[in-house]
């Protein structure tokens, strides 16, 4: 499966693309659980003091992103949004992903026409060119026969140790996990969850693995979302980078469009359309 080229090679290949929100997510999503009328304030607070209903010991913003990417209830009650807006992406052969990162980042397309693969990996980079913070999805990537969703996994987190130059064989400890199957519509369906620190706990990461096994094709495709960066300022990281980039990829209504990429929803902007304006 592709994954991670040198920084240094990508951004000689960035240029500007068009923004554009895309259908909803269904690997993630995010329920409210409060109103959105709350305050910031509120909503801040309620963020820090947040516990994981899956895992009882993680807390605060990464907790928020855990329970939420399992389609549980969060303290949130406004749509994440890019405070600083920076370059646009959209795939080539996928013009429906698309979105705005931060100021700071690129990204990476993720193309194999003869698997059908296709994906992003978002990197933020320093004045250097050196990056330790990524963000990965992949909608889709085809397997012929049925494949290990485990083996997925485990080449995910061991991609990511790579790119935080860990040593692979480095266990980790791994904060929380999940794992189960379903049987829908005719085809199997098997989910696989982990958020682990490794690198001598320096670094966290989100690894999200969703197979379907269709029988009557004898194939199974996969999804991926996954984030990394310094353990340090990964909360920080989830409210700033990593939801607000997920939401971007959901169907968001008219009214809590952000139109002028100013940081703040249409529905909470006084001119929605000028960014000097918040």
């Amino acid at each position: 499966m592709t994954f991670l080229k040198d920084v240094d090679v990508i951004i000689n290949s960035i240029t500007m693309k068009a923004f554009k929100y895309i259908l909803i997510l269904a690997l993630l999503s995010i329920i409210f659980a409060c109103s959105k009328d709350d305050g910031n304030n509120d909503e801040e607070q309620n963020i820090q003091q947040f516990i994981s209903g899956i895992c009882p010991q993680i807390s605060g913003a990464r907790a928020v992103y855990w329970d939420g990417s399992h389609n549980r209830a969060t303290p949130l009650t406004q749509i994440p949004t890019i405070a600083n807006p920076g370059d646009q992406f959209i795939h080539s052969l996928y013009p429906a992903l698309g979105f705005t990162m931060p100021q700071g980042y690129i990204a990476q397309e993720i193309t194999d026409q003869q698997t059908g693969t296709i994906g992003v990996n978002v990197f933020r980079v320093d004045a250097n060119n050196n990056s330790n913070v990524v963000w990965r999805y992949i909608p889709s990537s085809p397997f012929v026969g049925q494949v290990s969703i485990a083996d997925i996994v485990n080449f995910e987190i061991g991609q990511l140790k790579t790119f935080h130059q860990v040593p692979i064989s480095e266990q980790g400890v791994i904060d929380c996990g999940e794992d189960f199957i379903s049987n829908e519509f005719g085809f199997e369906t098997s989910f696989s969850s982990r958020l682990i620190r490794y690198g001598n706990g320096n670094f966290t990461a989100q690894v999200i693995v969703q197979k379907h096994f269709m029988p009557s094709l004898g194939n199974s495709f996969i999804s991926v979302t996954s984030a990394a960066g310094p353990t340090a300022e990964f909360d920080n990281l989830v409210m700033q980078t990593y939801l607000p980039l997920h939401w971007q990829l959901m169907v968001i209504s008219d009214d809590v469009r952000d139109s002028d990429l100013d940081g703040t929803p249409d529905n909470q902007d006084p001119a929605p359309f000028n960014p000097d304006i918040r």
